[in-house]
């Protein structure tokens, strides 16, 4: 376990250097929380376009979904695992580029960020990819980002967005099979 937080370390040291100062802007706006809101609700205008009656369900479910993926990673997962943050670890706090400047709370993994944005593009996708093959392109690439940003303003490490995303993306398949099967036999 120690060689993985160490190689993690490393890695995310490297990531976080790379950083231009013309990006922090953008990094930021990226990783603000209510850009991936407007960003996924555009997505669910789709899918009320698909599912006429249902749209509501649908909706509630994706409601649901980020509700418990947010709770998992907040509440019981980073206080089980009580992994500091990158930008809280005394060992490497100094090294640390916070772009932004906001170090957030006292631990990261999961990360919430990756995991609601992991959860909701696996669960757009699942409402539409039979009505539009590459909608993953955008939902992936967009949670690719929102996570990414995470390293570059210094908070996260990449397993705290890799687990988060795995969270996501599992949680995300599963209040699709739910809901799925709530408006299939309704």
């Amino acid at each position: 376990m120690n060689t993985i937080i160490h190689f993690d370390t490393q890695l995310f040291l490297f990531l976080n250097g790379l950083h231009a100062g013309w990006l922090d802007p953008l990094m930021a706006f990226i990783s603000s929380n209510w850009v991936p809101v407007v960003f996924y609700l555009a997505f669910f205008g789709l899918v009320i376009s698909r599912y006429r009656k249902d749209w509501w369900r649908l909706l509630l479910g994706l409601v649901v979904l980020i509700l418990l993926t947010d709770q998992i990673s907040s509440h019981i997962i980073k206080p089980w695992v009580g992994r500091l943050r990158p930008c809280q670890n005394p060992d490497i706090q100094s090294l640390v580029y916070l772009a932004s400047g906001r170090c957030g709370g006292k631990y990261g993994f999961v990360s919430s960020h990756a995991a609601n944005c992991f959860a909701a593009a696996t669960y757009l996708f699942a409402l539409l990819r039979q009505y539009f093959k590459k909608s993953w392109i955008p939902l992936f690439a967009w949670a690719v980002a929102v996570t990414y940003s995470r390293i570059y303003l210094g908070v996260h490490y990449p397993l705290d967005l890799f687990c988060g995303a795995l969270l996501g993306s599992l949680l995300g398949w599963l209040v699709y099979r739910i809901t799925e099967r709530l408006v299939r036999t309704r």
